[in-house]
């Protein structure tokens, strides 16, 4: 056990989405004779979830500022079929449509930040108001009808990479991806170890490292390979690539920028984060605008999958989404959530529903036990939390930085006052 924290930061407990997600793929891989972990399997899976994933990156930093979001599968399918039908009757190149796609997402963005931050409607009244007008916009527009795509817009949701290079009998650009996966993170660790040093902290023994290496690296290769040695055609899919780069910004955003911080404070204490100089209007407007963004991205991404629009397109994505970002250990009251986390809570609906598919059970099962795991997981983790423990599900991959570090300084501040007090 020692061994174990010494591995995982001192707190296990904070992998448990992790130890489930490894424990569900298990579990599938035997159940389905070794059909789950097969390339042609595992591409599919990314494909198929991507859009609900990169959904899940907007959607936690709304619940962290302590909002929700029910408008972001209606605004899908509204830009979804606006691009379809400005590609078709515009004849603009694809390229040109992805961008006004992403410009619709911003102003629909900005018109629901606009009353959710400076009028004030609480973000569950603007956003339901939102999927109606959305739900029924996207029909109006499309009048109910099935629009195709150009076979280079579908690039963008179900296309690849391409080959290149000699035959080595794998795609050599995913070969190369996954190799530069591992260098960052190596590099990653070496760099975090030798700033400990320089600032004087502890510092995990080199096995430690050595180990953790050693596990993430070797996780990041077997997948590596099972996407570069797919059918004819297939490698690493690109809506996987677009997910990689926006994992990696909002991360970065999330947890090393003064906006990132300023969205867990307004999710933590709007009041307080106030006091502190925090805009929390700015902060209110910005998180809806994104989210909005980030939902015409995933349904353009879905229209180039299914290769056309449709008047049903975007139907139930901002459950799957919520899900995906409660189950990573996202708190209802705001103030807690990682990217990381919540992309390991959609990874964990998407293998389940995966993995059920394969063994044949019914979609109405299939709902019900993805229904219970989400209460069971948010469930467990409540009762951790009023028994004064650890969370579970919470802090996937780290702490929060600054924001946990404020919180122990308060706490040591106020014992210390009311020690002096008694």
């Amino acid at each position: 056990m020692n061994a174990l924290k010494k591995l995982f930061g001192g707190n296990t407990r904070q992998f448990g989405m992790i130890f489930a997600l490894v424990a569900l793929i298990v579990f599938f891989q035997v159940a389905t004779g070794g059909n789950t972990l097969t390339p042609g399997n595992v591409i599919n899976l990314f494909n198929g979830n991507s859009y609900i994933l990169i959904l899940a990156i907007g959607m936690v930093l709304v619940i962290i500022a302590g909002h929700i979001d029910l408008s972001v599968g209606s605004i899908a399918a509204f830009v979804g079929v606006c691009v379809a039908l400005m590609i078709r009757d515009w004849g603009i190149p694809w390229y040109l449509g992805v961008l006004l796609g992403l410009v619709l997402g911003v102003l629909i963005g900005a018109w629901q930040g606009f009353w959710v931050a400076y009028v004030g409607i609480p973000a569950f009244i603007v956003t339901l108001a939102g999927m109606l007008i959305f739900r029924g916009a996207n029909q109006f527009v499309g009048k109910s009808n099935t629009i195709p795509v150009p076979a280079d817009f579908q690039k963008i949701g179900s296309g690849y990479l391409p080959e290149f290079g000699p035959n080595t009998g794998y795609n050599n650009l995913t070969l190369l991806l996954g190799l530069l996966a591992v260098a960052f993170v190596v590099f990653s660790e070496i760099r975090s170890r030798r700033n400990a040093k320089a600032l004087g902290a502890e510092v995990p023994e080199a096995w430690v490292s050595i180990t953790k290496l050693v596990l993430i690296c070797g996780a990041i290769l077997y997948a590596t390979y099972l996407f570069a040695t797919g059918r004819p055609g297939t490698s690493f899919p690109i809506p996987g690539l677009i997910l990689a780069a926006l994992v990696l910004i909002y991360g970065f955003v999330s947890s090393k920028t003064v906006i990132g911080r300023h969205v867990y404070a307004v999710g933590g204490n709007r009041h307080a984060a106030e006091l502190s100089g925090v805009q929390s209007k700015k902060v209110n407007f910005l998180v809806m605008m994104n989210m909005s963004i980030l939902a015409g991205l995933a349904g353009m991404i879905f229209v180039g999958r299914s290769t056309a629009s449709g008047p049903f397109d975007g139907v139930g994505w901002e459950l799957d989404a919520i899900a995906a970002v409660f189950i990573g250990g996202a708190a209802v009251t705001g103030g807690v959530g990682t990217v990381i986390g919540s992309i390991v809570g959609g990874l964990v609906m998407a293998v389940l529903n995966n993995g059920l598919q394969l063994l044949g059970v019914g979609a109405d099962l299939t709902q019900i036990i993805k229904g219970l795991v989400l209460l069971i997981a948010v469930a467990f983790d409540v009762y951790n939390k009023t028994q004064g423990k650890k969370s579970i599900i919470g802090l996937m991959i780290k702490n929060f930085g600054r924001s946990n570090e404020i919180k122990a300084d308060e706490t040591t501040s106020t014992k210390e006052v009311i020690s002096k007090g008694a």
